[in-house]
């Protein structure tokens, strides 16, 4: 059953849809009311001009002063009038320009002929005039005004929308922030102890190697740990060769993979200076390469290259893999999203936030091809020098 949270939602959700419709549908009846009294007004004015066409001006006993004051009174309704005998055509609230352009009167005749039905000026059962006339300002101001209301409720959804995913997505960085911390702090204490026992065991007849690899993994905690501290909080970049930096992330990773793997690594002779931190940036090399191996069930080649340009440093990561279609190239980045039975989800989300966020530079799929393999691209700007 829904929660009460996804019921007051989905309600606030139908409420403002009746509004909206109600506004709507009351502005379409107000533009439609608006356009008959238009139309209305334009019959009279229409009589009024008839009347003032066929009456003796030289009749004294003739009352002109209301169908002057009608024909005055419509200072707002474009029109065009079309004598049919002379072929001739006047305009009132318009440019007189439009007279000396026959291509621009034509339009305008078009136009006014779509929105009002012209009115005809008969005597004797006889056309004489015909009048075509169009919105006034105001009418074509409001005929606008549905579009502009539903672009303004759009903006207030999508502002409402994004300040409640914003939120959201801050309670979650300090939730996962919060539970790295801890997980470093809960780390802590049995890796000290790790540490002393190592040292005894120096003083006892062990196996010198047995201890050397002791030490490598005791290290690779004390990195674990130190990635896990700086999660929610600004790491400090230093200007680092990438070259070695990725070799040592490339090295670490092949020693402790299975012998079905096969690893190549093709990086410059030079140094190439990045702003960079070294436990972050090996975290996410270590998270491509992880899935890599996932995408080719622990039997393929992974290949890491280093290429620059006149700006950046790329770095790819190429599996041999069962490849991504092109619609998951940037949802594989979302928290939570994972194609394997195992695991949160997390992994290339973190890696994201390690390049983007962190170092200002980018991580993206830069091809995959099915039942091929995948190249992922992380892109670091070069340090000033």
């Amino acid at each position: 059953m829904p929660n009460k949270t996804a019921l007051t939602r989905w309600f606030f959700v139908f409420v403002s849809l009746i509004i909206v419709s109600l506004i709507l549908w009351n502005t379409y009846q107000f533009f439609n009311q608006l356009k008959e009294n238009e139309r209305n007004k334009m019959k009279i004015w229409a009589a009024a001009f008839e009347e003032f066409q066929q009456v003796d001006l030289t009749n004294k006993d003739w009352n002109s002063k209301l169908t002057l004051s009608v024909l005055q009174s419509n200072t707002t309704t474009p029109m065009i009038l079309h004598t049919l005998k002379e072929d001739k055509y006047d305009v009132n609230n318009l440019d007189s320009l439009v007279l000396k352009d026959p291509a621009r009167r034509d339009r305008l005749i078009t136009q006014f002929s779509s929105e009002y039905k012209p009115i005809e000026i008969m005597y004797k059962e006889e056309v004489l005039q015909v009048i075509y006339y169009g919105n006034s300002p105001i009418i074509n101001k409001i005929k606008y005004y549905p579009a502009a209301l539903i672009v303004i409720i759009l903006l207030f959804f999508l502002a409402v929308y994004f300040f409640f995913r914003t939120s959201k997505s801050a309670e979650q960085n300090k939730l996962w922030a919060g539970m790295a911390k801890e997980t470093a702090h809960q780390i802590g204490t049995p890796l000290s102890s790790l540490v002393g026992w190592t040292e005894i065991l120096k003083s006892e007849k062990v196996n010198p190697e047995y201890i050397t690899e002791m030490e490598k993994d005791v290290q690779r905690l004390k990195t674990i740990t130190e990635r896990f501290s700086n999660v929610g909080s600004k790491p400090k970049l230093e200007t680092q060769n990438l070259v070695d930096v990725t070799r040592n992330a490339y090295e670490y990773l092949k020693a402790r993979s299975s012998k079905l793997i096969e690893f190549e690594l093709k990086v410059p002779k030079d140094p190439l200076l990045v702003p960079l931190n070294p436990q972050l940036y090996g975290w996410t090399i270590e998270n491509l390469v992880k899935n890599g191996i996932d995408a080719m069930r622990g039997q393929g080649k992974i290949t890491i290259e280093i290429i620059a340009d006149h700006k950046k440093a790329h770095v790819h990561v190429t599996d041999t893999g069962k490849g991504l279609a092109k619609k998951h190239f940037k949802k594989i980045f979302m928290p939570g999203y994972t194609t394997k039975k195992r695991g949160w989800g997390l992994g290339l989300s973190l890696s994201k936030r390690i390049i983007e966020d962190y170092h200002k530079g980018k991580i993206q799929v830069l091809r995959s091809v099915k039942f091929e393999g995948t190249t992922m691209e992380i892109s670091l700007p070069k340090a000033s020098l």
